[in-house]
């Protein structure tokens, strides 16, 4: 896996408007994430990391935590396109019980996922596509969004297509 380092930590203003959002997870027929309003700390990120995969020589510097599940599951940005802002890199989640993959190929593709009614853990675990729209995000979406909407399963399909090995990667890490 390439890990880059990527000391940028500044909130993308896309995310600063969905940490102000309150999702409604509503026994299963919502969106099961909560926005953080400011990254973990590079230091929170390398514990989790190295907890997580049990490898704790690991730097958790290729990724920015922006969210979770109920469940303590994480959204983050992965930092693995050197030299492109935070916003062009790719949305991935990593679930508590070691679930993990690739939801959208960058921050815009992933404000359509969630204008759609999902989120990162519906989109991974239960590989939920039907779109719920939601309106709010849908309007958040179109504010911020510079790639054109197109259906979730399009944009986690291309995302997928475009890292392949992401849960391989993920894998080698792991102790």
């Amino acid at each position: 896996m390439i890990e880059t380092r990527h000391d940028d930590r500044s909130f993308p203003p896309a995310l600063v408007d969905v940490a102000r959002v309150e999702f409604d997870y509503d026994e299963g027929e919502g969106v099961d994430f909560e926005p953080y309003d400011a990254f973990d700390s590079a230091e929170e990120t390398t514990d989790w990391l190295r907890h997580w995969t049990g490898n704790h020589e690991l730097v958790g510097d290729a990724y920015r935590v922006f969210g979770q599940d109920g469940t303590g599951g994480l959204a983050a940005l992965w930092c693995v396109r050197p030299g492109r802002p935070l916003a062009d890199q790719p949305v991935v989640f990593l679930g508590s019980e070691g679930e993990r993959g690739v939801v959208a190929a960058n921050l815009s593709d992933f404000l359509w996922v969630l204008a759609d009614g999902l989120g990162p853990m519906e989109i991974v675990e239960y590989e939920q596509y039907e779109a719920r729209p939601n309106t709010a995000l849908t309007e958040l979406a179109e504010r911020h969004a510079t790639t054109p909407r197109r259906t979730t399963r399009e944009i986690v399909t291309a995302a997928r297509a475009e890292f392949p090995t992401f849960s391989d990667d993920i894998d080698e890490l792991c102790r």
